[in-house]
């Protein structure tokens, strides 16, 4: 979680959004999330990219700006 906010406060360009799985298991099963934690990337309503795995916050954000 830390290294999530960290990158989320390196890129203001970009909403970053949390799920909590066990809460919103309709959410998880919609859009197919089986091992946590699992990045999505969405450009305009459609994902464009998905990682799963821990990422330190460069990672993140490495990740995001090859992307876009």
């Amino acid at each position: 979680a830390p290294q999530f906010a960290q990158a989320a406060g390196q890129l203001p360009q970009v909403r970053f959004v949390k799920v909590n799985t066990e809460q919103a298991q309709q959410i998880s099963a919609q859009f197919g999330i089986r091992s946590i934690p699992t990045m999505i990337l969405f450009e305009n309503g459609k994902e464009i990219a998905r990682q799963a795995g821990a990422m330190q916050a460069s990672q993140i954000i490495s990740w995001v700006k090859s992307i876009g």
